[in-house]
């Protein structure tokens, strides 16, 4: 257990970050499991609006340091990959 009360403080924090950090990572999972799961289903306009929602919180994620930046551009072209193979 922390003993200063600087490290006090820290846990504190880390445990409030945490939590946050949870919540930002399953938002960025819902996102992507709407356009998977549209994709999955055949639907062409709504993998495309889904894509089109996911990507910005994929960004900010990845700018918010919640998800690497080379994560974040593998989940956004793996997703526009999947999106554009229904055109065909």
């Amino acid at each position: 257990m922390a003993n200063s009360p600087q490290a006090r403080k820290r846990a504190r924090q880390a445990q409030s970050h945490r939590t946050r950090n949870v919540s930002h990572r399953s938002k960025v999972r819902t996102y992507i499991k709407k356009v998977v799961t549209a994709v999955e289903s055949g639907d062409r306009e709504a993998a495309n609006a889904a894509l089109v929602e996911a990507i910005p919180v994929i960004d900010k994620m990845a700018g918010k340091g919640i998800m690497h930046r080379n994560k974040a551009a593998r989940h956004k072209s793996r997703l526009t990959a999947r999106v554009n193979s229904l055109a065909t």
